[in-house]
């Protein structure tokens, strides 16, 4: 998601008041951007309620937006903050830890079960909501621990620390999916 899938015509465009060029904006990142509230928000109608909220200030804000070549970056920060203020509103809490030093992981028989995209899918789904918004954020957003304290108004290490349970609790669940088959 890098590589904005548009050109800086249609923001020009979208810049002037023209509204199918925000159409031609919408269609071309809303899939990519639904898929990170669905992430993030956990079910179907949270996602599209916040894509929808998300998009309202892309179309109110777009004439700020000072490069075209950052627009892909700049409309996934709106989506994700606006996922991030979702979550506060339902009072979804991070669990707060002491400064603590990570320890490496331990090394783990991963051979002995098998790892599936709906098995990993359906754990990640089953994740308290705290863990499953700092692992999305980390592993399929790419942000740093750091950048994920910040918008989140908590400490690096409490990052660090929910996103190495959420790893662990992953494993758990798609061990114990094999388990029971």
């Amino acid at each position: 998601m890098n590589q904005t899938p548009i050109d800086g015509n249609v923001i020009d465009r979208c810049k002037r008041g023209d509204v199918r060029a925000f159409r031609e904006l919408y269609n071309a990142y809303a899939a990519a951007m639904y898929n990170i509230c669905l992430r993030m928000t956990g079910n179907v109608s949270d996602a599209e309620d916040t894509l929808q909220e998300a998009f309202i200030q892309v179309h109110r804000n777009i004439g700020k937006l000072e490069r075209e070549a950052s627009v892909t970056a700049w409309i996934k920060r709106i989506v994700v903050n606006h996922c991030l203020n979702n979550l506060r509103k339902k009072k979804v809490y991070f669990e707060e830890v002491e400064e603590v030093e990570v320890a490496e992981e331990a090394g783990i028989d991963e051979d002995s079960f098998t790892w599936t995209v709906s098995a990993v899918k359906s754990a990640i789904h089953g994740l308290p909501q705290g863990y499953r918004t700092v692992l999305n954020l980390y592993l399929f957003e790419d942000y740093s621990h750091r950048e994920i304290a910040d918008m989140m108004g908590i400490t690096e290490s409490t990052v660090k620390t929910q996103y190495m349970r959420a790893k662990e609790k992953v494993r758990q669940i798609v061990k114990q999916q094999n388990l029971i088959r």
